[in-house]
């Protein structure tokens, strides 16, 4: 469920710097050897954005369906298109099922994808500094 809460840009910047982080930490990881950490590192680093992008609008999910209802709310944003929302979901249910059934998500999906993971997370900074900007 997405609700109103009150945007906090102190937050956001703090989020901001663990996404750096857990970026800095996949440069160091083999693709191959830890597909499912990296998998999840990138899923973490969309979620977490996501989040920002969307407290910085006065926003933030909650409840059960948290996960899946901040991606939907992604669709408001124009340049994230339909097929980029289904690969999140998608990155969602794998990082799911490796958190809590421990299914290993392979490096093919990551080699396939990993290009596509990039730009969202380009797109969701690129929202997010230009909203920062704006209230500067």
């Amino acid at each position: 469920m997405i609700i109103k809460a009150k945007s906090d840009v102190k937050k956001v910047l703090s989020i901001m710097e663990l996404v750096k982080n857990r970026e800095e930490s996949i440069l160091l990881l083999d693709f191959e050897k830890f597909s499912t950490i990296v998998s999840e590192f990138y899923y973490e680093i969309i979620k977490e954005l996501s989040s920002a992008l969307i407290l910085l609008e006065g926003f933030k999910s909650v409840g059960e369906n948290s996960h899946k209802d901040l991606i939907d709310f992604l669709l408001r944003y124009k340049g994230i298109s339909e097929k980029e929302i289904s690969l999140i979901h998608d990155l969602r249910i794998r990082r799911n099922k490796s958190s809590y059934e421990g299914v290993k998500i392979d490096a093919f999906f990551l080699n396939v994808h990993k290009s596509s993971l990039l730009e969202i997370i380009k797109k969701l900074k690129s929202l997010i500094n230009l909203k920062l900007k704006k209230r500067w």
